[in-house]
């Protein structure tokens, strides 16, 4: 006898369905063997799941097992088949009918003694039940609350295996899940108004959350770097629901969501410089997201940017340009999403203090050199905003709070991004850091002061084509800010101030 019961696998942070067969012939002798590229916890799960059936006051008759997992030319992983797997040896076997099974989805693995254990990706798998009609989903209890966030499909914590197969058959009844709790609104309470002074560097960081543009600090030690940078996510619009759908599926599978639902905050990732490039771009055996994943529509931060190493910094060239990573190997190909705001910090040199007046450099000028060697020209060029950061004067530190609060930068930034919301309505641009094309050509017009004056800039400061359009996206930002239709010439030249690299390099 044959049963077909539907599940689903993941592909980076999607599910495509699967169909586990089982088959159960009583002539030739007794096997068990699965077919359809199962790896690893997969293959695996035969002795997990026969135990759990006899631990569980199941007792399969001897016969020849087959099962297979379809579509058969694709590779699947983890321990998510083993609920699956029981309930349809149950039904092969006639333990029970295999009509109880027609139109569920199940997802979970099983301890030793029957228990139904959490696995990663359940949002993902939530999302495929929905798209493939089913009737419900039962899961483990630490996953249910997962699944529930899914509207329009009911969702069943089971216990054990014995409890799932008396639902399913109709003997005992479990009420359907509720949607797990959000995070905590409250995960960055810092606030602007605690950093003293550094008014331009809060000015930089205003304008970068307004577009969604690419920043870069630099300046020397207990500047504030990283007290500026950790108080981005505090002045960045709430998540929309679709990108905190987008979100939650990438952390799902990650297996950090620690039993919250929907994510509500963007995400804040700050990989330390000693992290891998794997670490941070993702892939690995099985493959995970990396760092710029996880980063998706929040900050990445990369503190000490010239430590990392060059393997590390110059793979982020292809997310930061098209909010996407490409990961292809000998075994698999995935593209996880990748859209995040890059932040970083850095010192001006290796000893730190070349622009600091209180503090001698003990750099020699070929050091120096070095040290900002580590930052290639394409990546620099992929970050729209380089601010100096200079050393907070002792007049400020002893001065109290100064400057506007987290909640009125906000204000200011929600205001921006409504603006470009309603600009770009109908395209795939989002925000101002998105414009290239006609776009850019339709939204970025200048007059023929302004081109000169730009012309004269690219000419004087030898600036990339690249370079040139991101100079144009922070104008419009700015003046967007400012509640400008059109781009001025301060506005041209605040965007030029805020590239303090190219004005080095001149």
């Amino acid at each position: 006898m044959v049963v077909r019961l539907a599940c689903g696998a993941l592909h980076g942070v999607d599910a495509y369905r699967v169909d586990l067969e089982v088959d159960c012939s009583r002539q030739g002798m007794p096997s068990f063997v699965m077919v359809g590229l199962a790896e690893g916890a997969v293959r695996e799960s035969r002795e997990r799941v026969l135990k759990a059936l006899q631990n569980s006051g199941f007792r399969l008759p001897a016969a020849r097992i087959t099962v297979n997992l379809a579509p058969a030319d694709r590779r699947k992983e983890g321990s998510a088949y083993d609920l699956p797997l029981a309930l349809g040896l149950l039904a092969a076997s006639g333990l029970i009918p295999a009509e109880s099974l027609e139109g569920w989805f199940t997802a979970a693995e099983l301890s030793l003694d029957g228990r139904l254990k959490p696995v990663p990706g359940m949002l993902p798998l939530a999302l495929l039940a929905r798209k493939e009609k089913a009737r419900g989903l039962i899961a483990s209890p630490e996953n249910a609350g997962e699944a529930a966030v899914v509207e329009g499909l009911p969702v069943y914590a089971a216990q054990t295996l014995g409890e799932a197969v008396a639902f399913l058959m109709g003997k005992a009844s479990i009420e359907p899940a509720c949607p797990a709790e959000p995070e905590e609104a409250s995960r960055f309470p810092l606030d602007f108004a605690d950093v003293k002074g550094q008014e331009r560097a809060k000015r930089a960081m205003e304008i970068a959350a307004a577009g969604a543009h690419n920043l870069l600090l630099i300046g020397p030690p207990g500047s504030g770097k990283t007290m500026l940078a950790q108080r981005m996510p505090g002045i960045l619009p709430p998540l929309s629901f679709e990108e905190a759908l987008e979100v939650t599926k990438i952390y799902s599978v990650a297996r950090l969501l620690h039993g919250h639902g929907l994510m509500t905050q963007r995400p804040f990732r700050t990989p330390h410089h000693s992290d891998s490039s794997v670490s941070i771009i993702g892939g690995g055996v099985p493959p995970h997201p990396g760092e710029v994943s996880l980063a998706h529509h929040g900050v990445l931060f990369l503190d000490e940017l010239p430590e990392f190493q060059r393997q590390a910094l110059e793979v982020l060239r292809q997310p930061l340009e098209q909010g996407t990573v490409s990961i292809s190997r000998s075994t698999y190909s995935i593209t996880y999403p990748a859209d995040f705001m890059l932040v970083a910090a850095m010192n001006p040199c290796p000893c730190g203090y070349s622009t600091d007046p209180r503090h001698a450099c003990t750099c020699s000028a070929q050091a120096v050199a070095r040290y900002r060697a580590r930052l290639s020209g394409p990546l620099l060029d992929r970050i729209d905003l380089h601010v100096e950061v200079p050393a907070v004067s002792y007049e400020d530190l002893r001065a109290g709070r100064s400057g506007p609060s987290s909640a009125e930068v906000r204000e200011r930034v929600l205001r921006a991004r409504e603006v470009q919301s309603l600009r770009y309505r109908g395209t795939s641009c989002r925000t101002n850091a998105g414009l290239a094309g006609s776009l850019l050509e339709e939204h970025c017009r200048l007059s023929s002061a302004e081109h000169e004056f730009l012309g004269a800039a690219v000419r004087n400061l030898a600036l990339s084509a690249r370079a040139y359009t991101r100079i144009l996206r922070v104008a419009r930002t700015i003046a967007d800010l400012e509640g400008s239709a059109s781009i001025t010439l301060p506005h041209i030249a605040e965007a030029l101030s805020c590239r303090m690299l190219d004005r080095e390099q001149a």
